[in-house]
């Protein structure tokens, strides 16, 4: 029996090498002012910035930049609400990683407000927005978030009274996602890493979700198949197109399961540690994975023995070993064990050295959120995974 579910809309989405060169065109369906929200320096610094500036060019596309360093705060949605405000403009285009696609959504939904973008935050603000948008383009450059996918942009501000909340409805998923693989080739080793868990623990926790449905599920393990084939290839040979293909299609993938069917504990620590500390979220998902599902197997293994959620550990294990003939409880034990390896091979850091300490650990653990985890965890659970991975 197929469970009930439900599922979100899309952006129409066009996968495909080299489709960067047809964004122009995608633009002019809309309209000539726009928006273009980049990164630190990463795209405007590439061959393929260059060739698209003289695009807009010749179609006489008007354009105005907003640099984005790191995760959007606030105040950076704020100030180009403000800065942008009286230029008439028909679009926003993201060309970035996720914080980056996130900020060119926040900016496309407040455009027609006059609020700061604090008021709209999920456990933050008190309004709820009423989803007016400008239209958005995302483009992705990474293979990470899947966010060119989804509803909500993610506003951080950092501090002790810090937060990382969603700004979130609807009609916030873009109108186009752009997923050009060739836009990946330059991504350095470090981003490559951490980028990929986040995917990697994206899909996991969707597939493992109590919110989860066959029909994610079956999205979940083809991204989990591509996590495979490419994850290792495209940290190791960075201009391995096929890998870097495979692994933006399990960005794409991993953004439409955690929109459907949810997230779990890795997730949770990444908004609470992110809203205490200036660390990559993907950093904090590499680092927390492996533990964390050891953690969840052995609160399993506890409760609820003969659990959905431990047939699907196993079936994992099988995916990822690829041999035949063992017990659940070796997949099981396995899947765990691949986890430990691929944190050791991608050289993920323990959150030390980002700042973190025994100090904040009880504090974050009281303040993590568990929404669609396969198992219920004590915050002395919590504490364990993260004592370990400091």
């Amino acid at each position: 029996m197929v469970k009930p579910f439900q599922f979100s809309r899309l952006p129409k989405i066009y996968f495909k090498r080299g489709i960067i060169a047809e964004l122009p065109a995608f633009i002019c369906s809309y309209g000539k002012k726009i928006i273009l929200v980049t990164g630190k320096s990463s795209f405007t610094n590439s061959v393929y910035s260059g060739r698209l500036f003289n695009e807009f060019k010749k179609n006489d596309i008007e354009y105005s930049v907003l640099s984005v360093p790191g995760e959007p705060s606030p105040e950076i949605i704020d100030n180009a609400i403000k800065e942008f405000k009286n230029k008439s403009s028909n679009l926003v285009v993201g060309i970035g990683g996720g914080s980056v696609i996130d900020a060119g959504k926040a900016i496309s939904a407040m455009m027609n407000r006059t609020e700061s973008v604090v008021e709209f935050l999920e456990g933050v603000g008190t309004r709820e927005h009423p989803g007016t948008k400008l239209p958005y383009i995302a483009v992705p450059t990474t293979s990470g978030t899947g966010s060119e996918t989804t509803k909500n942009a993610v506003i951080s501000r950092t501090g002790r009274n810090g937060f990382k909340r969603s700004l979130r409805h609807e009609n916030f998923v873009p109108d186009i996602a752009l997923v050009d693989p060739e836009l990946t080739l330059g991504c350095p080793k470090d981003i490559t890493a951490a980028s990929g868990m986040d995917c990697f623990t994206q899909l996991t926790e969707a597939y493992l979700s109590d919110k989860s449905s066959e029909y994610t599920d079956a999205l979940a393990i083809e991204g989990l198949k591509a996590i495979k084939a490419s994850l290792i290839r495209s940290y190791s040979d960075g201009e391995d197109i096929d890998a870097r293909t495979g692994m933006s299609f399990a960005a794409l993938t991993s953004g439409i399961c955690l929109a459907n069917a949810g997230l779990g504990v890795v997730h949770g620590f990444a908004s609470s540690i992110g809203g205490l500390f200036d660390i990559p979220h993907g950093l904090i998902c590499g680092t927390l994975m492996a533990k964390s599902n050891e953690i969840n197997i052995r609160e399993l293994r506890k409760k609820a023995v003969n659990s959905a959620a431990l047939k699907k550990y196993a079936d994992l294990g099988r995916l990822f070993l690829e041999s035949v003939g063992h017990s659940d409880e070796y997949y099981i034990d396995s899947f765990i064990a691949i986890l430990y390896k691929l944190k050791s091979d991608l050289q993920l850091t323990g959150l030390r050295k980002s700042g973190l300490s025994e100090n904040e650990v009880r504090i974050i653990s009281s303040e993590t959120e568990i929404k669609n985890n396969p198992v219920k965890l004590a915050e002395e659970d919590l504490a364990e995974i993260l004592l370990s991975s400091l």
